[in-house]
């Protein structure tokens, strides 16, 4: 069960249906048990803030952040995916919004973005190293690509790219 909430304040409010509907196309796409529970909530500074020192033990707020619980792990082909408590994710629209705006994309693609990431941390895939960095950022790229793909475009912006949203690492 995916649950999607908003306690942040930020305006606009962010698309719970659109990130609960990106969140479904991950764990789908990376073969994790439909019945595996997530949970997403979008918070204030201030809230996130208090996470970022008392788990990271580092000042000031943080984009996301990521709290797994039964280290599920995507499932390879050929074997059943186990149900499980995937874990939670913390992610601030203020902080999100003040990036989307420094790489040129709105705020809503950057949440997405943030919720994708996120979801990987919970799997088990990290970018501390640079071999896994590429990893993780390829894959979290392709499967933020595949989702976009299905939505139409921006009409504010037609000449829009995944580039834009999604840069590929170095």
């Amino acid at each position: 069960m995916i649950e999607v909430n908003d306690e942040s304040g930020f305006e606009p409010a962010p698309d719970l249906e659109e990130i609960s509907e990106l969140a479904t196309w991950v764990l789908d796409d990376l073969r994790v048990h439909p019945q595996a529970d997530l949970s997403i909530v979008m918070i204030a500074e201030e809230a996130m803030s208090a996470l970022h020192v008392e788990w990271m033990d580092l000042e000031g707020p943080t984009d996301v952040m990521s709290f797994p619980m039964d280290e599920l792990r995507p499932t390879p082909l050929g074997e059943e995916p186990r149900p499980g408590m995937l874990g939670d994710i913390a992610i601030c629209p203020q902080v999100a919004a003040r990036q989307a705006l420094a790489a040129g994309h709105n705020t809503m693609e950057e949440i997405l973005l943030l919720t994708t990431h996120g979801i990987l941390h919970l799997l088990g895939y990290d970018h501390a190293e640079p071999e896994k960095k590429k990893e993780m950022f390829d894959l979290q790229r392709r499967l933020l690509l595949t989702f976009l793909a299905r939505r139409p475009r921006d009409p504010r912006d037609p000449n829009a790219t995944i580039d834009d949203i999604a840069p590929t690492v170095d």
